[in-house]
């Protein structure tokens, strides 16, 4: 235990070190180091995919879910949409050094606000690779010192990545040490770091519910809590029919796995007979186990289609589960209020959707559901740091201190005052 402490110890005091330079870094150096990045992962496409084909041996060995291998593999197609994001993200505005605003005070002296680094973060994430290279690209961009902590499931990809990516790093001239990684699965080094405040500013937990509240309720370090996701659509009784199911199909299957993938379906009442026969034969088609309460059940049933895929009625736990699989959770609803209460209730405040062709209900949803993304005619998959032209996202928080929603550099800064005095003196 003492060994394990003093690695991470010296792998955090490291990255404390090097945050003292890459905080004031010029931003030409700091995309310079970014593009250098992107290059070396093209370059080392191979020894990448490599090191995640034993990652994901060892996965179905283990019996890890279809979603969960989904998470953890990469392709040629994910190694490429690393690189790009690294490539957009040095090609966005560098929030340090940005001055907010200023104001001028009565005895003379200007004060302002400057944006900042946090310092050095933490992430302790799961099952997806790309974390590694998002988190990384967007704490290098806003001058904040990187500990990466990866799942045991996806160790080698990771250590692969970091060993890639830190290498050009510092070929391009950025200090040692800026991104840290805990080569261990060893479950005590989440202990060890969660408790190092003399060293680390911030930890951001990305991965399950039970990840991310365990870091939450046993860091003595701050945290930013990032969202498990039980997102939700109401169709409304004038939704486009069609529209609506579109989006709950993409929603739902496009990328099952995710935070930000649909798990609950309200249908109004009034378009339920209509609706419901129609996106259950879908989701039956693609193969989504469709978890109905009783109106639901009795109209799919009644319209002869429940024999073509696994209908099962739905119970209390499964309003509040992120299934994170095809499975979704179907209630027909009286009202837009209903809808409304439903996701209140249950919501992990990640993603929330309403499909209407009224007016007034898209702007009431808009206003009174309180979640970090809240949709009106499109598709919960996106909220992602990529899609909000963040060029990637290190976490969708669903908290409201002091960011809320896909986490973009702007969100990894903080401010410090600055004064400009004429030698003014408090009396």
């Amino acid at each position: 235990m003492d060994d394990l402490k003093n690695y991470i110890i010296d792998k955090a005091s490291h990255a404390k070190e090097a945050f003292k330079s890459l905080s004031s870094a010029d931003t030409e150096l700091k995309n310079a180091a970014l593009l250098k990045m992107a290059d070396t992962l093209m370059e080392s496409m191979d020894y990448i995919l490599d090191a995640n084909s034993m990652d994901i041996a060892k996965g179905k060995e283990k019996g890890m879910s279809r979603a969960l291998l989904d998470r953890l593999l990469l392709d040629e197609f994910r190694v490429k949409s690393m690189a790009e994001g690294l490539r957009q993200i040095s090609s966005l505005q560098d929030p340090v050094g940005e001055v907010d605003k200023m104001w001028k005070r009565p005895n003379g002296m200007t004060i302002g606000q400057m944006r900042v680094p946090l310092g050095v973060i933490a992430i302790i994430y799961e099952a997806r690779p790309n974390v590694t290279v998002d988190a990384t690209a967007l704490c290098i961009k806003s001058g904040n010192a990187v500990i990466l902590k990866g799942g045991s499931e996806a160790m080698e990809s990771n250590k692969a990545i970091v060993h890639v990516i830190s290498g050009a790093c510092e070929a391009a001239g950025l200090p040692k040490g800026c991104i840290s990684f805990i080569d261990t699965s060893d479950r005590d080094a989440v202990n060890i770091l969660m408790k190092l405040n003399k060293y680390v500013d911030v930890i951001i937990p990305r991965g399950s519910g039970s990840l991310i509240n365990f870091v939450v309720q046993n860091s003595t370090v701050p945290v930013i809590q990032t969202g498990e996701g039980n997102c939700h659509i109401f169709v409304d009784e004038s939704a486009d029919m069609k529209m609506a199911a579109d989006i709950v199909i993409n929603a739902k299957t496009q990328r099952p796995g995710v935070c930000n993938a649909a798990e609950t379906l309200l249908v109004h009442k009034a378009a339920a007979e209509e609706f419901i026969p129609v996106i259950a034969q879908k989701l039956f088609d693609r193969n989504v186990e469709v978890r109905g309460d009783k109106k639901t059940f009795d109209i799919i049933e009644k319209a002869g289609i429940s024999k073509s895929g696994k209908l099962v009625p739905a119970v209390e736990k499964d309003w509040e589960t992120e299934f994170l699989d095809l499975i979704i959770a179907v209630k027909v609803v009286d009202s837009i209020d209903e809808a409304i209460d439903h996701i209140y209730k249950y919501s992990t405040k990640h993603s929330e959707v309403i499909v209407t062709n009224d007016y007034m209900n898209s702007q009431r949803f808009l206003r009174v559901v309180d979640s970090a993304a809240v949709y009106v005619n499109a598709s919960s998959r996106f909220t992602d740091g990529s899609e909000f032209g963040f060029g990637g996202e290190i976490g969708i928080s669903t908290q409201k201190l002091h960011a809320r929603g896909p986490m973009g550099l702007r969100e990894l800064t903080t401010i410090k005052y600055i004064i400009y005095g004429e030698g003014q003196i408090r009396k």
